[in-house]
């Protein structure tokens, strides 16, 4: 098969261990987004299958209609909301997807960024190479009060950690959060308004869907205290769009730190929380280690290698299985 890994930033699909298992099959990676429908069909009218960098690339019908050889579309990390899987359908391709990946290591980054933050570290290391010594004088984490917005894996993850410091760990989120953080003795705020005016570092992890875009509205944003810290290491779509540059220019909150961006990539510097003196921005790392890059290609090469043997595994749309194109 002809196969086309997309957007591999890092250039690191060679470096894997596991990318030696297609030897068989004629690779291609892509190392630079193509976000133009016309010009990305024109990039992939000649594979058969693609494996997918989480969700970089959007894969719309519009595209699809214009790839008549592709017969797999292999998905790495958990999202699939950039792939019209009903397309791939009509169109006889297989999407292939796994569960959910490690998630630890994004609530490893949500930490390194409450730390980086509260410590001042990139001004403090910026000033040092500088020639300057102490500059700034950082805020402690113990008795703070950590609202962590959505309990899954990873705000679970986040929670224990805030716990460990000798924060008090509050929770918001829908009826299931709520009855896991009181079963495992955090705190829940009286209301939803509570839980933005009591926290002193807000972190946010809960499931971007239609249903909860734009879930934390500049209403919110407005409660939180003038010294409070955001954090969002999940999806920026879930705040207001415009609502956090706005919020951080009026004072609440004071600072944020940011791993995701409503279009992504960014290239050139061109967003205006990076012009923000109190913002930590970081290029959507959350996944991006070694460990995660190789559970996730692995796992898209598995779907693959199956395919080849026609023996589908890991199908998004099963469906389609009656009607596969040949």
């Amino acid at each position: 098969m002809k196969i086309a890994v997309l957007d591999d930033y890092q250039k690191s699909y060679h470096r894997l261990a596991c990318a030696q298992r297609l030897a068989g099959h004629q690779v291609m990676v892509f190392h630079e987004n193509e976000r133009d429908v016309t010009r990305l069909a024109a990039r992939l009218q000649d594979f058969d299958a693609l494996i997918l960098t989480q969700e970089r690339s959007a894969i719309p019908r519009a595209l699809i209609e214009k790839l008549p050889r592709l017969r797999i579309i292999a998905q790495t990390g958990s999202h699939r909301k950039h792939i019209d899987v009903a397309a791939c359908t009509d169109a006889g391709i297989v999407v292939a997807a796994v569960p959910n990946g490690p998630s630890y290591t994004t609530a490893e980054l949500t930490w390194a960024l409450i730390l980086a933050s509260l410590r001042h570290l990139p001004e403090e290391v910026r000033q040092l190479k500088a020639g300057a010594w102490q500059t700034t004088v950082g805020t402690g984490l113990r008795g703070k009060t950590l609202g962590v917005y959505g309990l899954g894996h990873i705000g679970g993850a986040v929670a224990s950690v805030g716990r460990a410091f000798g924060m008090e760990v509050i929770c918001w989120g829908r009826e299931n959060t709520l009855i896991k953080a009181a079963a495992t003795g955090y705190a829940v705020p009286l209301s939803r308004e509570a839980f933005f005016e009591h926290a002193d570092i807000l972190s946010l992890h809960v499931w971007f869907s239609p249903e909860t875009t734009g879930i934390v509205t500049a209403a919110d944003l407005a409660r939180m205290k003038p010294a409070a810290l955001l954090v969002n290491t999940s999806r920026a779509g879930l705040i207001e769009q415009g609502a956090l540059a706005a919020a951080l220019e009026k004072g609440r909150p004071g600072y944020a730190a940011v791993d995701v961006y409503d279009h992504e990539p960014i290239v050139g510097g061109d967003h205006p929380l990076l012009k923000m003196p109190n913002v930590i921005c970081t290029p959507h790392l959350g996944g991006v280690v070694w460990e995660t890059f190789e559970f996730m290609y692995g796992h898209a090469i598995d779907s693959i290698l199956s395919f080849a043997e026609n023996k589908p595994i890991n199908v998004y749309n099963p469906e389609v299985l009656a009607r596969l194109r040949t």
